[in-house]
């Protein structure tokens, strides 16, 4: 059995929370990779572990470092939607993969590959 693909729109889940992410995009969007570590061991509702989690960064958020918390940084060089729609593209035909994310643009882009989407508020943020 192939272990589920959770792909995190990190711009998208950092920007849900109005609590001044703004003001250090990368130090928000680290707060978040450290947060899913947990989700790696306990997986989301209907969504049983073990799965993989790619969080995808753009913008001033790029860089921030892979952890070793089994976190998958991926790092966005233009659109972070585009980042995400080819992950998906890639790799929904043999396996489950789950977008979490609010933007109804890349929504409708990722279930045209078969994805599911689910909101920011599934996964942890802090």
């Amino acid at each position: 059995m192939t272990v589920p693909l959770v792909i995190v729109d990190g711009a998208n889940v950092v920007g849900s929370v109005p609590d001044g992410w703004w003001r250090d995009r990368a130090g928000a969007a680290v707060r978040l990779r450290d947060a899913l570590a947990p989700v790696l061991a306990t997986g989301l509702p209907d969504l049983a572990a073990p799965i993989e989690i790619a969080l995808v960064v753009e913008g001033k958020a790029r860089n921030i470092e892979q952890s070793g918390n089994g976190i998958a940084v991926v790092r966005s060089e233009g659109s972070g939607d585009d980042t995400i729609a080819e992950l998906v593209r890639d790799s929904a035909p043999g396996r489950r993969v789950v977008v979490i994310t609010a933007d109804r643009g890349l929504r409708d882009r990722v279930t045209a590959f078969g994805a599911e989407v689910r909101g920011p508020t599934s996964v942890p943020r802090r």
